[in-house]
């Protein structure tokens, strides 16, 4: 099922699962929040379009989750775990099926960005996840 995540206004974010949090904390020289996935859940598949620089970086500071970038197996992410994602790169994230999972997401600064939300990752292969 999808679930439309609690995100700052006029944004969304499709996720799988039960609902997580993002707060926004720093909109000065580079967009950063702290988001936090319930047990079970996980963005849709998505990719952070950009014609120059852009991407993604993620910073695991609690629990344990994954990301994975289409066609690469997905990297397991406990404390301390750093994962760049280049942009316009098809990837999700979120928690362990078993456990509750937060990070830091960075919005790495570019130009004629956009982001744009796909399916939802396959439910069987995520639940085979540990």
């Amino acid at each position: 099922r999808a679930y439309t995540f609690n995100a700052p206004k006029n944004t969304q974010i499709e996720v799988q699962g039960e609902n997580g949090q993002m707060e926004s904390f720093s909109g000065e020289q580079v967009s950063m929040a702290n988001v936090t996935f319930e047990p079970g859940c996980i963005n849709h598949w998505h990719i952070h379009h950009a014609t120059k620089g852009g991407g993604q970086m993620l910073i695991c500071v609690g629990g344990r989750g994954y990301a994975q970038i289409e066609g690469q197996e997905p990297i397991a992410m406990t404390p301390g775990t750093v994962v760049h994602i280049p942009a316009n790169t098809k990837h999700w994230h979120g928690a362990a099926p078993g456990s509750w999972f937060s990070h830091i997401a960075i919005d790495v600064p570019g130009e004629g960005k956009s982001n744009d939300w796909l399916e939802p990752v396959d439910e069987a292969f995520y639940r085979s996840l540990k």
